[in-house]
Formats: C-alpha cells, sequence, structure tokens
C-alpha cells in the first residue's frame, strides 16, 4: 500500500527523521522498523543531491519516502516528487496563499501546476505506464502544510480548504516559541496543548491527514488520540545516543 492508502486506511504511521545527508546512514536508519523515513532539509543537513540518493534506499527497504523542503522552497516539493518521495512538508505555510503555491507545486494540472518530468520517480516506484502514472499522481502524493505559528492556526480553515493540500503537519517546537511569545521552546508544553488538540480535530474533521513531532514518546499515544496519524521521531543523533547509552550501561553494569 502506498503512504496515502495507509493514512485513509486511518493507520498510525510512525517515521524517522533523518537530518544526515549520506545515503549510506538513511540505508541503516531505513533497515530499522519505522514505517517511513523523513529526509529533512529545513534543519538537518540534506540537500538536493542527498535526497535523490537517499529516497532509493528507503524504497527498497520497502518504506515511504517522505522530504521536508526547506521554508518556501516550493520548486523543491515538486523535485522531491520527482525523485519519488510519497509526501512532502512544507515548513512555515502561514497563509493561505503559502497553502496555494504549496499545492500548485504537489498537484499535476488542473488541480494544480506541477511540471511533468517523472525521471526517477516513475521506475523506481515501479510504474512503466506514463499515462496510469500521471491519473493516479495527484491522489498517491500528500501535501502535509506545517502549522508553526498563530498565523497558521489563524487561517487553518482556509488552508485545510485549499484544493491539494492533504494534511496539517504540527511542528511543536516552532508552536510552543509562537505560543510563549519567544520565552521557551518546549515540544510538550501543557498550555499548547488543547490547541494542538484542536488542530489535530479540525484536520480530520476536514477528511485532512494530521501529523506532529513527537519529542517524548510516552505522550504519543495522546497526540493519536488528538487525530494524529503520522508521528515523527527518531533522528540519527538521538537514536545514536539511546542507543550508546543503553550499550555503555550494560557493559559497564557487567564490569561492576
Amino acid at each position: 500500500m502506498s503512504l496515502a492508502e495507509r493514512l485513509h486506511a486511518n493507520e498510525t504511521i510512525i517515521t524517522a527523521w533523518s537530518g544526515v545527508p549520506d545515503a549510506l546512514t538513511v540505508e541503516i536508519l531505513a533497515g530499522q522498523g519505522f514505517d517511513a523515513v523523513t529526509l529533512d532539509m529545513q534543519h538537518g543537513g540534506h540537500n538536493e543531491d542527498s535526497v535523490l540518493r537517499s529516497i532509493a534506499p528507503v524504497l527498497r527497504a520497502g518504506k515511504h519516502s517522505i522530504v521536508r523542503v526547506p521554508v518556501g522552497r516550493f520548486d523543491m516539493a515538486s523535485r522531491a516528487l520527482d525523485f519519488g518521495a510519497e509526501a512532502v512538508i512544507a515548513p512555515m505555510v502561514n497563509s493561505v496563499e503559502d497553502a496555494r503555491r504549496f499545492a500548485a507545486a504537489m498537484k499535476y494540472p488542473p488541480l494544480g501546476e506541477r511540471s511533468w518530468g517523472p525521471t526517477f520517480a516513475a521506475p523506481r516506484h515501479g510504474s512503466k505506464d506514463s499515462v496510469k502514472w500521471l491519473k493516479e499522481s495527484n491522489a498517491r502524493t500528500v501535501s502535509f502544510a506545517m502549522v508553526e505559528t498563530h498565523a497558521a492556526v489563524a487561517v487553518l480553515d482556509g488552508i485545510l480548504e485549499t484544493p491539494g493540500i492533504d494534511g496539517i503537519f504540527l511542528g511543536p517546537g516552532d508552536f510552543s516559541i509562537a505560543w510563549t511569545k519567544g520565552e521557551t521552546i518546549n515540544s510538550t508544553l501543557e498550555a499548547m496543548m488543547e490547541t494542538v488538540a484542536d488542530v489535530g480535530r479540525r484536520t480530520r474533521a476536514a477528511g485532512k491527514h494530521a501529523g506532529i513531532y513527537v519529542t517524548d514518546p510516552r505522550i504519543a499515544g495522546r497526540f493519536v488520540d488528538m487525530g494524529y496519524q503520522v508521528l515523527a521521531t527518531g533522528s540519527e543523533h538521538q537514536l545514536i545516543a539511546a542507543g550508546a547509552a543503553g550499550l555503555l550501561a550494560d557493559l559497564k553494569k557487567s564490569l561492576g
């Protein structure tokens, strides 16, 4: 099943979060138990070349490929899809116009304005029928507009109503900065949780998908109860630190 099909089936998708722009590292990450791997171009080190090369091992591992593009780089959204990504996350979508421009880059006409050129994407997904690929692409690709600011929340309904926007991805870190007017960063800030829940509920009520970054795995179930289906976590830094800590703890315990 494609990522879009699994989301429509109301499955919960757990994606690893890759910031190291190295296809061999991504290959190792894709070999773990995650459902998907997200390549981060905004705050991570991924660039066009690493995205092009890293999507292949993700797909070979039977996982879903997601790319977060830099702020305003809607042209890169189209390129990520041409490289074989199934979904794109666009950060700082703060207006309906931002959402419209993002959707236009994600969808072929008549829904959007995406240019044709699946040189890598079609063969990577095993497609040899160009017409079939064209007809199915708009439904198969998933566009996530990030909600991270008060401005985005204020126009959430308009973003959700934008043709070609398939879902919302909430960035709790930036959201907490906006919520506290720059006083702190706390992805699990209790004071904002009702608004986080409201965004999830409104997104699902609009028939769209909801995703969120999870910094504390102990509250992942709470986010699912709010309507969030895509749970992002597990960066290389986080996984290496956790694995090393566990290994060293066991080793030192054995040494007495």
